[in-house]
């Protein structure tokens, strides 16, 4: 797969993704960064099993219904369980945590997960990690 394509008919795969999930975090190693939050930004791409893209499906395309869609908002509120849960030390760790939190679906089978701490560096827009995960 192209390291930034995720939507893919062959393949059955739809993106879904939430871009620039701004939230304030108890995260990081130094002392100063220990009981107070500092700004996240945090970026989700998604390749979710798509019943309705392979040319030969059986499933009727276009059904309006929730229960066949991976839920974005779920998402969301998941990651802001996640980052409300207490202090993290590094973003690479709620990275992996959002990740299998997104893999936990069965429908989905890629999770990239982006974070990004905004105030670190003066010179800077921001610093982080990002990590992809795929289910076996």
């Amino acid at each position: 797969m192209d390291s930034t394509r995720i939507a893919d008919a062959a393949r059955g795969l739809r993106h879904v993704f939430i871009r620039d999930l701004v939230l304030p975090a108890s995260i990081g190693v130094h002392a100063h960064e220990h009981g107070q939050t500092q700004r996240i930004r945090i970026n989700i791409d998604l390749g979710v099993e798509d019943d309705g893209a392979r040319p030969l499906s059986r499933q009727p395309v276009g059904r309006d219904r929730l229960s066949r869609v991976v839920d974005y908002e779920g998402v969301a509120k998941t990651v802001k369980g996640i980052v409300s849960e207490g202090h993290v030390l590094l973003v690479e760790t709620l990275a992996e945590r959002i990740a299998g939190a997104c893999l936990a679906d069965s429908r989905v089978v890629l999770a990239r997960v982006r974070v990004e701490k905004l105030d670190v560096f003066p010179d800077a827009a921001a610093a982080g990690v990002e990590v992809e995960r795929r289910r076996p």
